[in-house]
């Protein structure tokens, strides 16, 4: 399709003012504006420049902003660019521009309206934003809750309610789940444990000519569920804390290991080492009337023979993790903590008994010894 000649109309209002008229001859520019489906080829005086392309242009589509204008030019030729604005190049003389095609952008003159209307209505609601976001009282650190401590944590409590008490168990569950140390060690390794619970003691209790066995703490499905025992035998008491929150870094262990090996208790101790450091409120071993003592077999990584981590024993009055048998041997079965220390006391104090008596009778042999020799010289 062959480009309409046009004449701008700036330039039709008499024979005499239009480019023809003249001597020289006008200067052809083919226009493309693709919005209005405008092809046309405009002549113009060889005097004029872009200023005057940009003036005829907003008489003729009055409803475009031609200040913000873009013409491309189609097949570049030497010398020149490949776009022209008004604001760079208003004084171009348009002859230079003879017998090429122009492509024009142009924002229409509502749509920028809106767009600026939009503009400053986001900038006031912005404004009105963050003057509510000021009145607002700030949350504390400790009542931020991220992304992550709601992901890497135990996500349901729950006691046993046929046994007395429930209420200290869920408050000693509570306890562990926000426990500063645990809470680090879970989020740092991504742990996350569906259900945290206690266990019955009756349930998880041996005993055998050796002496009692307890265990004090399952990982189901690594992880899916974490049992701990919390309460004594008798189900007159509960646990010393640290040592049910020692049981609980052996299970959390069991997330990433079901294996007792080396990389399991190297696991294990990383786990204890970073609880202990983030304890803040108490440091070393004693705690209570119990001493609180680390499992045998945790030194070298690995267990001894017949010892099961998982299981817990008492000594006397000592708590040894890791340990498989109680002291008193298979009478003991049945026995509460308070009364396997009792029986432990009254052991010790019959042992000394013993070596007070076995030095009194050393002393009377070695004095009736020197006697019988003296009789014997005689």
């Amino acid at each position: 399709m062959e480009p309409i000649e046009f004449t701008p109309p700036l330039d039709m209002e008499s024979d005499a003012s239009s480019p023809s008229s003249h001597h020289e001859p006008p200067v052809e520019i083919t226009l493309k504006f693709p919005p209005e489906k405008h092809t046309q080829k405009w002549e113009f005086f060889p005097t004029d420049t872009f200023e005057h392309l940009t003036l005829s242009l907003s008489l003729e589509f009055p409803s475009y902003d031609w200040s913000k204008a873009k013409a491309l030019l189609e097949k570049r030729q030497p010398g020149l660019k490949s776009v022209y604005t008004p604001s760079d190049d208003a004084h171009l003389p348009l002859s230079a521009l003879h017998h090429t095609t122009l492509r024009l952008l142009a924002p229409q003159t509502s749509a920028l309206t809106s767009l600026q209307s939009q503009s400053a209505s986001a900038a006031s609601w912005q404004a009105k934003r963050a003057a509510a976001r000021a009145r607002l009282p700030r949350l504390t650190p400790t009542q931020r809750a991220t992304a992550d401590d709601l992901a890497y944590t135990f996500h349901t409590l729950r006691p046993l309610p046929h046994l007395p008490n429930p209420a200290h168990s869920l408050a000693l569950l509570e306890r562990l789940k926000s426990d500063p140390g645990i809470r680090v060690a879970m989020k740092r390794r991504r742990f996350s444990v569906g259900l945290l619970t206690e266990m019955d003691p009756a349930a998880h209790t041996s005993a055998t000519h050796e002496g009692v066995t307890r265990i004090l703490g399952l990982n189901r499905n690594r992880g899916e569920v974490i049992e701990l025992r919390l309460r004594t035998d008798a189900y007159d008491g509960w646990r010393d804390y640290r040592v049910v929150r020692k049981t609980l870094c052996h299970e959390l262990a069991h997330n990433v290991h079901g294996d007792h090996d080396s990389k399991f208790w190297a696991l294990c101790r990383e786990i204890e080492k970073e609880v202990e450091r983030a304890d803040w409120k108490s440091g070393g071993q004693a705690v209570g009337a119990e001493e609180y003592a680390p499992g045998r077999g945790l030194e070298g990584g690995e267990l001894e023979e017949g010892m099961v981590m998982d299981h817990g024993g008492w000594t006397g009055g000592t708590y040894v993790l890791g340990g498989g048998g109680g002291g008193g041997g298979g009478d003991g079965e049945g026995l509460s903590a308070r009364e396997i220390r009792a029986r432990a006391a009254e052991a010790r104090w019959s042992n000394l008994e013993r070596v007070t008596r076995q030095g009194s009778d050393h002393e009377r042999e070695g004095s009736g010894g020197s006697t019988e020799q003296e009789q014997d010289s005689a």
